[in-house]
């Protein structure tokens, strides 16, 4: 079997879901359920004995080697993180200590297990780190794309966090020989994302009639990944990529924050037009930047295509239009989120951009 951190949370759900799918390894899934990690996400595997649910933190080094022990994994895959830059900006120490502090306790419990490991065992296992292309720090508009070895430029407290993380996932790999890969992705984006990001956040909000925040002027780009691409480039990394090394992981799909949601105001002119506000595009808002944000993000995805033959399927017209049925197919799970602290969190954060 194989252990996921962070397996309840938009990415990691995903993976558990599309690797059940796809073979009968069994996993077992340790998430903390912060306020974006959702058992219901996961909610057609509760009866499937291959799921073992832990409730846990990375960081709790008695559990995660009470679990090693216990379920003896030939791989781990750690998704669990803070991932929000505007939360991270109002608040950096949650960051720092989920995913410095917690990652720094979670390679040292593997290390312990690894190491006890028999020797044909340890050349076969594999612990892999999710990470993000915003490591890189900001792109001109006409500077290469990001590769493997672009210097690491960290703009926010979120994307330091991460960088001090991967970089801690090599140290481990270079000073104690421990087999690990590391992957730095693009935006994802599809089912089960938690609507503070952009896209489910322009649904939601436009579906309510209410307005569709944008920083700054909406020339901002990014290179967009449905998430079942990013999932499937996951499973190829993990099982033919080379320890120590590291692959990026990208759509092909770049787009101007402004290009993502005109187009999703056009879908949903289309596929819900009994909206309170109709066409979508008159809620479009711009609103204060936010501080430190980066221009562009481009991911160079072509040694993961070169060595181990992975491309992404989804187009960025077919993956975001799967993407807003999905949300209008699922609205009562985005009901069930969009309560309480998170309308808290959404008029605190966008009252600090006001003009």
């Amino acid at each position: 079997m194989i252990l996921v951190t962070g397996g309840a949370g938009f990415i990691g759900a995903n993976f558990i879901l599309d690797w059940l799918a796809a073979g009968d390894e069994a996993v077992v899934n340790l998430d903390k359920l912060t306020y974006a990690g959702n058992l219901d996400n996961l909610r057609t595997l509760r009866e499937d004995e291959r799921h073992v649910f832990v409730a846990g933190d990375i960081g709790d080094r008695g559990l995660v080697e009470a679990l090693l022990r216990e379920h003896r994994p030939r791989a781990i895959v750690n998704f669990a993180a803070e991932s929000h830059v505007d939360r991270s900006i109002h608040g950096p120490a949650e960051f720092v200590q989920t995913n410095v502090v917690g990652t720094f306790n979670l390679l040292e419990s593997v290390r312990t297990y690894w190491t006890r490991l028999p020797a044909d065992e340890q050349a076969a296992f594999r612990f892999l780190h999710v990470s993000t292309d915003e490591v890189y720090g900001s792109l001109d508009p006409t500077a290469p794309a990001f590769t493997e070895t672009t210097p690491y430029a960290p703009n926010s407290p979120y994307s330091a966090s991460k960088a001090a993380s991967d970089h801690l996932v090599r140290a481990y790999h270079h000073t104690y020989g421990l087999p690990v890969l590391t992957t730095n992705c693009s935006n994802n984006y599809g089912p089960l994302q938690f609507p503070e990001k952009l896209i489910p956040l322009v649904i939601h909000n436009a579906l309510a009639g209410k307005p569709l925040p944008i920083y700054g002027d909406g020339s901002n780009v990014r290179d967009w990944l449905y998430v079942s691409d990013h999932c499937s480039a996951i499973r190829r990394v993990l099982k033919a990529g080379q320890a120590g090394e590291v692959y990026n992981i990208g759509g092909c799909n770049e787009k101007t924050n402004l290009d993502v949601v005109k187009t999703l105001c056009a879908i949903l002119d289309e596929l819900h037009p009994g909206s309170p506000v109709t066409p979508h595009a008159r809620l479009i808002t711009f609103v204060k930047d936010r501080p430190g944000h980066d221009r562009r993000y481009a991911i160079d995805a072509g040694k993961i295509e070169r060595e181990l033959g992975w491309t992404p399927s989804e187009t960025f017209e077919s993956g975001i239009r799967k993407t807003v049925a999905w949300y209008l197919a699922n609205q009562d799970w985005v009901a069930h989120l969009t309560s309480g602290e998170y309308c808290n969190w959404v008029s605190r954060n966008y009252a600090d951009h006001q003009a």
